[in-house]
Parts: C-alpha cells; structure tokens; sequence
C-alpha cells in the first residue's frame, strides 16, 4: 500500500471525512518550504499579531540591511537597535529575534540536519523554551518546514473551527477533547489538520463576495 493509499485510508475511517475529502479533493500538503528552522522562526517572529502584507514590509526592510535574505545571526545581532527599530520591528520582537540569533549561534535552534534527528516532542520542549515562540508555533515549524506527517495543532482555531463543522458542533471543540478525536489519525495528524484548515475555509469567498 503507498503511503497517500494509506493516509486516505486513515483519513477515511471517519464517515464525516469520507465527504470532506471526496469535495475537497487530495491533500495538498507536500514537501518542505525550503527554510531552516532559524529561518522559519525568524519569518514567524516578525509575523506575530501582524496582517500578511505588514509583516513581509517589515521583514523586507531587514533583509535588506544584509541583501542576503533573512539575516545570519551573527550579521542581525551587529545591527544597531536604532537601525533595526526603524524597520518597524517592536521591542519586543526585536528581543525575541536577538534571542533566537543567540539561540541558533549556541545550538539550541538547530540546523537542518540535527532537527531531522530530534522527535516532534524534543522540538518542541526545546523551542517553547525561546521568547517569543510558543507551541502553535513550534508546530507550524513542523508540519511546513520539516515535513512531519503526524501533527495536530489543537490550538489553532482554524483547525478546531473544522472540526466543529465537520461535526456539526454548536461550538469549537476544547484542544483536549481534539487531541483524544485526533489520537485515531495517527500517524497522518498533519493531513487530518490540512482538511479541517479547509474545511474551516469553505464558504467565506461566497459570503464575503455577498457581503462586500
């Protein structure tokens, strides 16, 4: 059996996927983005509390201190404060981001290969550790960045808004009571949150073209 054969086959045990997944379509969850986690962490830093286009001007205007893209460590922790401020990065992220530079240069954030080596959970008890890195975070690092199959962020409220559709619940699911529903899904979770970000999706075009 190949592994999206199986995946489907997980995915299908529960009768509520079975029509989600036939009027959605297949998963479209592939692959890495490319990133090293000090990468994704640093692009994730700057996002917080921020809309789409807001956070990439700001990640812009530092990138481009060292026009090589997201700055080394080393190059961001000898950039002035006043410098990086005016990029539009808040105290608090700018303390955060010089934590994770440190962070990376001690070993704590680590590089490609020494993550493939640690389990979802050493990634996460590791990086929940940093300022400004929470778990939501960690996971997103997981699924997108280093391409793990069995991660169900039960905090995102996205996910729990799909499930509560796909179950026809008056109110989102509490994240334990997803996490015990989501423990069958193993090991294909990051899958499983795939359909229930869409699900989570389905309807807003058509209202907010109605409504705009």
């Amino acid at each position: 059996m190949t592994e999206d054969a199986a995946l489907y086959a997980c995915l299908k045990q529960d009768p509520d996927l079975i029509s989600a997944i036939d009027r959605i379509g297949p998963c479209r969850l592939r692959g890495s983005d490319g990133k090293t986690p000090y990468q994704a962490l640093f692009r994730a830093i700057v996002g917080q509390q921020l809309h789409g286009r807001a956070a990439e001007a700001i990640l812009g205007r530092v990138c481009a201190l060292t026009g090589t893209g997201i700055p080394e460590p080393a190059d961001f922790l000898s950039q002035p404060e006043e410098t990086l401020r005016l990029c539009g990065l808040s105290a608090a992220k700018l303390h955060a981001l010089r934590g994770l530079a440190e962070a990376r240069l001690s070993g704590i954030v680590p590089d490609p290969e020494e993550a493939a080596r640690l389990s979802d959970d050493e990634l996460i008890l590791r990086l929940v550790a940093l300022r400004g890195i929470g778990r939501w975070t960690v996971e997103m690092l997981l699924i997108f960045t280093l391409n793990r199959g069995d991660v169900l962020p039960v905090d995102d409220f996205a996910v729990r808004a799909g499930w509560q559709k796909l179950k026809g619940l008056d109110q989102p699911p509490k994240p334990a009571f997803l996490r015990k529903e989501g423990a069958c899904f193993a090991p294909y979770r990051s899958a499983l949150a795939w359909y229930l970000w869409r699900l989570s999706e389905e309807g807003k075009t058509i209202k907010n073209a109605l409504t705009g």
